[in-house]
């Protein structure tokens, strides 16, 4: 999809006020509203302009996009980063698109959709905080071990002169042993302050694994790409392999071949305080081919070719 440039959509400069953004929005919806416009791609153009209003007249919104427009041109190939969005804080337990209509994949992509919970006031005559939002990104060994971690977030919020500025904040926050990704961490009274001594909103924390360059995980199992030599495959063999709680030996059965899954049960990532199952560890076989950049090399893979002479790698393409 496109990098969609939603300040050109409306007519602005990127320092625009919120003011700006709502006047320039306005007198746009007023000229390409479908009921009164006479232009022929007006419902288009004012489903653009409702688009590109709604990312931008919301302060958390329009921070994420502005992080996000740094890295892109307008129409450029776009796809979002992993854990763009992390160390964001927001209000809600998550920030998403409205049901007013459908949106862009790239507005999907961006924000997707707010769900159903997130707390403001239980009724009117209380003034309790909102809860907030924020994901943070964790590594892996994390959900291993557990342990303390200090977190930055950084907060969204618009100044005297209607510009959207960012406010640090660190936190000290207990890692459980065996949390999953997407799991939510709540913690109670760190959202907006209630009014008038009423109760604090909450923070929801929802976790993030950082992408790791030997492990990808599925729920609680956890997959690795082990390389073996060939003779390894055929004879089989005890080799050694990372966990993200260190190493562990990994027996390689006789006669396999490339692609098969090794299953270390329990391995994967351990069961939470409240019960179940840990996740499995997968080794994921390849065949790593031993480099003939030298002449005594080259004439080992010659006698192998001999020894091997009637084996043909590509009958199963035969008809």
């Amino acid at each position: 999809m496109e990098f969609k440039d939603y300040y050109a959509t409306l007519g602005v400069q990127q320092t625009a006020t919120q003011d700006d953004i709502k006047r320039a929005y306005r007198k746009l919806a007023r000229k390409y509203h479908p009921d009164v416009s006479k232009e022929p791609d007006a419902e288009s153009r004012f489903k653009d302009v409702a688009e590109a209003y709604e990312a931008l007249s919301d302060v958390e919104k329009r921070a994420a996009y502005d992080d996000v427009g740094t890295r892109y041109k307008t129409g450029a190939e776009f796809s979002p980063p992993p854990g763009w969005d992390a160390g964001f804080e927001f209000s809600g337990r998550d920030f998403g698109g409205g049901d007013h209509f459908d949106h862009s994949d790239f507005f999907e992509a961006l924000f997707g959709h707010r769900p159903a919970g997130a707390r403001g006031s239980r009724n009117p005559g209380v003034r309790a905080g909102g809860d907030h939002h924020a994901k943070v990104q964790i590594d892996l060994q994390d959900a291993y071990r557990g342990g303390h971690r200090t977190i930055s977030l950084r907060i969204p919020q618009m100044d005297g002169q209607g510009q959207v500025t960012m406010k640090q904040q660190q936190l000290e926050v207990s890692i459980p042993r065996g949390i999953r990704n997407g799991q939510h961490l709540r913690l109670a009274g760190q959202g907006n302050p209630g009014q008038g001594g009423e109760q604090a909103g909450d923070l929801y924390l929802e976790i993030e694994f950082a992408p790791h360059k030997h492990f990808h995980v599925d729920g609680r199992d956890v997959y690795l790409d082990v390389p073996i030599a060939p003779w390894e495959a055929v004879l089989g063999a005890s080799v050694t392999v990372p966990t993200p709680d260190g190493s562990v030996q990994l027996s390689v059965p006789p006669n396999s071949a490339a692609g098969r899954k090794l299953r270390l049960k329990g391995k994967g990532i351990p069961s939470a305080s409240t019960g179940g199952p840990a996740g499995d560890l997968y080794a994921a076989l390849s065949i790593a081919l031993p480099p003939a950049d030298a002449a005594p090399a080259q004439e080992a893979y010659r006698e192998l070719a001999k020894a091997f002479g009637d084996f043909n790698p590509r009958g199963s393409l035969e008809a």
